[in-house]
């Protein structure tokens, strides 16, 4: 992951539970509307294939990273798949170690001060803030206020609705997940309302 290219359009779509017969047409609409980031989930049934077929898809187009790595299997099963970076829900401190000593960009997750402290000085890249949604823009104002320097991304409850709040308040970055790749959207496989939500999203980042 280039995290420099990933701070100029800094959104981060989560891919969870997508069956592998779909990873193809979700690549080209996701580089169609012109996202540049994705991970898919490590508890996806299938979650590496999904991985190296998604790169080969999308080759130089997209980055490709895997989530919700709790533990040194799920960690080397990503790795050995290509993924280029990797996000957790929470603080692994020895994958967070492994991350930082081969430099893989990493996004360990976390909530309070505390946590969001622990994150940032093991090592993160950034710290992903989940869930966000249950305390909104303004939590990112007050954490903020104390740890100017942590990058903090959004993730849970950011719409293109209050994106630019999430901004505006001190995120660095935000994700999104189940809004874009809805459960109903697949099951039809209507590709194109994935890409308009996605677009929407990107369009609201840009103002």
């Amino acid at each position: 992951m280039d995290v420099a290219r990933f701070k100029k359009l800094p959104v981060l779509g989560i891919m969870r539970g997508v069956e592998h017969d779909l990873i193809e047409p979700l690549m080209e609409a996701v580089i169609d509307a012109g996202l540049e980031t994705i991970e898919i989930t490590m508890n996806t049934g299938g979650a590496a294939e999904s991985i190296k077929k998604a790169r080969r898809v999308a080759g130089k187009r997209l980055t490709i990273g895997a989530g919700t790595v709790i533990d040194g299997k799920s960690l080397k099963a990503a790795l050995d798949a290509g993924a280029s970076f990797i996000v957790m829900p929470v603080l692994v401190k020895d994958i967070v170690a492994y991350c930082v000593k081969n430099k893989i960009p990493v996004f360990p997750g976390a909530l309070t001060p505390q946590e969001i402290y622990n994150a940032w000085t093991s090592g993160a890249t950034m710290v992903k803030v989940f869930p966000s949604g249950l305390l909104g823009p303004a939590y990112f104002k007050e954490i903020k206020g104390p740890f100017a320097d942590i990058e903090l991304l959004a993730c849970g409850g950011v719409t293109p609705e209050n994106i630019i709040s999430y901004f505006e308040n001190g995120a660095d970055a935000i994700a999104f997940g189940a809004s874009v790749f809805r459960k109903d959207w697949l099951a039809k496989k209507d590709f194109q309302a994935v890409r308009d939500r996605i677009k929407d999203y990107l369009t609201a980042v840009k103002k």
